[in-house]
Parts: structure tokens; sequence; C-alpha cells
């Protein structure tokens, strides 16, 4: 019992440590002055938030936020950032005469934010109290909470929500097709060599001998 208090203790300190982290790396990502700092600032709460999901014991979701976010969509971003000429202080402003409109509108979401995740605590804590109650769970609850958290997820995914997945699959192949499609297409002002019809060009196409008469001096 004094180990499971004492690990309990080492993973709320290391949870309040992370998320004072997260919190000051997501304030700096919207008080830097450099677009390349706020993005390595994102970065940095990218890795917060990955280690809070490994704390909740949700390895396959921070693994995904490293690999998808900061692996890729980030490193695109700091690239994109980079190679632009940006003019920040053009960016700036009429930034304090909109602040008011953005404070209340981020207030807003705040407050729906809040009443999402009280309501999913009020569910989480309804579901506790009745496993502690001694009601009886379904052979799927059970035999799922015995598997790690990415082989739940695989099978819960490749069941239950099969159909979905296949339609979002679909989605995303068709964007890419038509990604593709776009840079291939043909414009009108730019001129392009046909290697099929250079191959079939014969040398008399090719050279043509003109004879002219010799002029004489007059």
């Amino acid at each position: 019992m004094p180990q499971t208090s004492h690990t309990m203790t080492i993973q709320t300190v290391l949870f309040y440590v992370f998320s004072a982290v997260l919190l000051f790396a997501a304030f700096r990502v919207i008080t830097a002055r450099n677009p390349v700092h706020s993005a390595l600032y994102l970065v940095l709460a990218f890795f917060q938030a990955a280690t809070i999901w490994m704390l909740l014991r949700a390895e396959f979701l921070a693994i995904v936020l490293v690999l998808v976010y900061v692996g890729a969509v980030m490193v695109l971003f700091l690239f994109v950032v980079m190679m632009l000429d940006i003019n920040i202080d053009r960016i700036r402003m009429g930034f304090w005469r909109y602040f008011p409109v953005a404070a209340l509108v981020g207030v807003f979401i705040v407050l729906e934010m809040a009443a999402v995740l009280m309501q999913a605590f009020q569910i989480g804590g309804q579901t506790a109290a009745a496993q502690i109650g001694g009601q009886p769970s379904t052979p799927v609850a059970h035999a799922l909470a015995q598997l790690p958290n990415t082989n739940a997820l695989g099978l819960v995914l490749y069941t239950h929500y099969l159909y979905p997945l296949e339609i979002a699959a679909v989605i995303l192949l068709v964007a890419i097709i038509a990604a593709i499609s776009l840079t291939l297409r043909r414009r009108k002002d730019t001129k392009a060599m046909q290697v099929s019809e250079q191959l079939k060009v014969r040398r008399q196409d090719r050279v043509r001998l003109v004879q002219m008469k010799a002029e004489g001096k007059e």
C-alpha cells in the first residue's frame, strides 16, 4: 500500500510539472515575436502533451502526437516559415483593435470546453462508482481492460468502427488523387516536349536542303 501511494505521488508531481511546462509553452506560442520561436514552443507543447498521455497510459496517442505533429506537421511549418519573408509588423497591425472580440470568443470556447470536461468527469465518476459498487461488467470490456492500449484501440477500431475507418481512408485517397491531379494539369502558357513526337521525327523532316543561285556583282 505505501508503494502504491509513493507511485501515485510521483505521477502527480510529474503531471503538474508537465502541465506547467505545457501551459508556459502554449502561452509563448502566442506571445513570441519570432514565428520560428513560436513554432519551436509549439513543438515543446506537443512533447509535454505526449508525456501527459504517457502518464495516462495512452502510449499510442502519445506516439502519434510526436510522429505526426512534431515529426511531420511542425517540420513542414518551420520549413515554410523559414523560407517565406514574413513581415511581422504588418501582421500585428490592428491586433489591439480586434482584441476584445477575440477575448470574448476565447472565453466562450473555454466555457464550452469546461462544460464538456465536467460532464465527462461526471460520467467517468459514475462509471467508476458503479464498478466499485460491484456491478458486473461485460466480458468484452473486461477483456479490453486486460489488453495494452494500442492493442485495445486497434481491436475496437477494426471491429466496431471498420466502416467509418474505410470511409475516412477513401476520402483521404480521393484527396491525394485530387492534389496530384491539380499539380499535373496542363497550362496554356507553358511549353513542354513530347518525347513520343520527337522519336517519330525523321531526318528528312528535320533538315531541308535548299539550292540557291549564286548572285554576281553588278
